[in-house]
C-alpha cells in the first residue's frame, strides 16, 4: 500500500498542546483523584517506568503524582494487590495495566528461548528449583533463598537464586505480587494472574496494532520511531508501518510534518477538535523518566527541548547535573532542576536551577509554587537554593521561596 502524501505542517504550538493533553499534563487532575484515577492514568499512558534512583521521589511515584494530585504510593500498592496492574517490561521495568498482559508474551518468549539475554541465568536447573519451591512454599522473596557465595560481593552482584528468580520472572513463570521497598515477592504466574485475563499469544500484526494504539492514545502525536521505541526487528517495524497506513486509509490517523520536516502521526479526532487549553503558568516539575519526555527525539522535535539524563554520565562531563528534572510551564519547557531531597532534615536542595528563558513576576511565582509543592511531595518543608542560572534570578527566586515556606 503506497504511503499517502503528508498533509500540510500543523502549527507546532497545536501539536504540543495535543501531546501534553494526551499525557494528562495540561491541567490539574485530568484523570480525577484517588486510586481509581491512578489506574486510569496507567491504562491511558500504557505504562509507568520503575526506577531505583532515590535522590528525589522515585520515578514511578513521581510520574503518577504529576497527574493525580493526591497520589500516594499506597494507591499503587493497592492496585498491584488487587491485580489491576502488574510489573513487567515495556522498554524498561514498568507497571502496566493488567488488561495488556498478553502483549508481554512475545517478550517473555524471547527470554524463555534465549533470544534475549539481559540478566539471564544460565542455570536452568536452578530456575526450575526456585519455581518449584515457590509452588510448594507459596510466595517468596529473594532473601528466602540461601546464597552459597562469599558475602563480600558488590550490591549489583546478585546471588544465583536472585538471578534465577529474575529469569523465571522475565520468561513469565513468576510474577511480582508485592514489594517491600525494593524487595520483590514472587509467586507463580498461574496463581497470581487473574483468571479472566487473555493469555493467547498475539500475532505480530496484533502486537504492532497494540503499539500503534497505545502510543497514539498516550502521546497524541508521535514520530515513526516512537512506536517501536527500543524494540528490535525490521519485521515488527514493517507491521507498525502497515497498521499506520491502514489507519490513515480509514481516516483514523493523519500524517503530518513538523517544522524540521520530520514525519509524524496524530489521531484524526484530536486534530479535528478544539486545541486543548493550557494555562500559560501551569507548571509541572517532571521526572526524567516521565512518559512525556522519555522519547527524547520527539521531545526535541515538538518542544525544541534537548533533554538528556546525566546520572549515567561521568561527573566531570555533566552539564546539567546528576538527576536533572525537566520543568514544564504551559506548553514550553522552561528549564531544568537538579535537586536532592535530604529527607532526614526535611530539606530539598536545589543544587542547580537552570532557566532557559526570562521570567516575569507571574512566571517566577508559578515556578516557586511548583517547587514548594514538589518539596512537600518529597517530604521536605525547607527549600534551599544552592545555584541558579542566570544568576540575576537568585534574589527574586529566593525572596519568593522565603514567602512560600515556613
Amino acid at each position: 500500500m503506497p504511503t499517502p502524501p503528508a498533509t500540510p505542517v500543523a502549527p507546532l504550538s497545536r501539536l504540543r498542546r495535543i501531546g501534553l493533553a494526551a499525557q494528562g499534563l495540561h491541567r490539574n487532575a485530568p484523570f480525577g483523584r484517588g486510586k481509581n484515577a491512578v489506574l486510569r492514568v496507567i491504562e491511558h499512558i500504557g505504562y509507568v517506568q520503575i526506577d531505583t534512583i532515590s535522590v528525589v521521589e522515585r520515578a514511578h511515584h513521581h510520574v503518577l503524582r504529576s497527574r493525580v494530585p493526591n497520589y500516594t504510593p499506597a494507591m499503587l500498592d493497592r492496585l498491584v494487590g488487587e491485580r489491576a496492574v502488574f510489573e513487567y517490561w515495556y522498554h524498561a521495568a514498568a507497571y502496566l495495566p493488567m488488561r495488556d498482559y498478553r502483549f508481554c508474551l512475545p517478550q517473555m518468549a524471547t527470554f524463555r528461548n534465549g533470544t534475549a539475554r539481559w540478566m539471564r541465568s544460565g542455570d536452568t536447573r536452578l530456575v526450575a528449583e526456585c519455581v518449584e519451591r515457590i509452588r510448594i512454599d507459596g510466595p517468596l522473596k529473594s532473601r528466602d533463598f540461601d546464597d552459597p557465595r562469599d558475602k563480600s560481593g558488590t550490591w549489583w552482584d546478585w546471588k544465583p537464586a536472585k538471578r534465577a528468580l529474575e529469569q523465571a520472572f522475565m520468561q513469565g513463570d513468576l510474577m511480582v505480587t508485592q514489594r517491600d521497598g525494593f524487595q520483590k515477592t514472587y509467586d507463580l504466574t498461574e496463581r497470581a494472574l487473574p483468571s479472566k485475563i487473555d493469555t493467547s499469544m498475539p500475532s505480530e500484526q496484533e502486537f504492532a496494532r497494540h503499539l500503534v494504539d497505545t502510543t497514539l492514545r498516550a502521546h497524541g502525536v508521535a514520530h515513526l520511531k516512537s512506536f517501536a521505541h527500543l524494540r528490535r526487528g525490521q519485521s515488527l517495524r514493517r507491521a507498525i508501518q502497515q497498521a499506520l497506513e491502514e489507519d490513515i486509509a480509514a481516516g483514523r490517523v493523519e500524517m503530518l510534518r513538523t517544522n524540521d520536516g520530520q514525519r509524524c502521526y496524530a489521531l484524526a479526532e484530536l486534530l479535528q477538535t478544539r486545541t486543548p487549553a493550557i494555562a500559560p503558568r501551569h507548571t509541572k516539575i517532571l521526572s526524567p523518566f516521565d512518559n512525556a519526555v522519555i522519547l527524547r527525539d520527539r521531545t526535541r522535535a515538538l518542544f525544541d527541548f534537548d533533554y538528556t539524563i546525566e546520572c549515567y554520565v561521568p561527573a566531570a562531563k555533566r552539564r546539567w547535573g546528576y538527576f536533572c528534572l525537566p520543568i514544564l510551564m504551559g506548553d514550553t519547557f522552561l528549564g531544568r532542576l537538579d535537586a536532592k531531597a535530604h529527607r532526614a532534615q526535611r530539606r530539598l536542595a536545589l543544587k542547580h536551577l537552570h532557566l532557559e528563558q526570562p521570567l516575569d513576576e507571574e512566571k517566577r511565582q508559578a515556578l516557586v509554587c511548583a517547587i514548594v509543592d514538589f518539596a512537600r511531595f518529597n517530604g521536605c518543608d525547607e527549600v534551599h537554593l544552592e545555584n541558579i542560572s542566570p544568576k540575576q534570578e537568585r534574589t527574586p527566586i529566593n525572596a519568593l521561596l522565603r514567602n512560600e515556606t515556613p
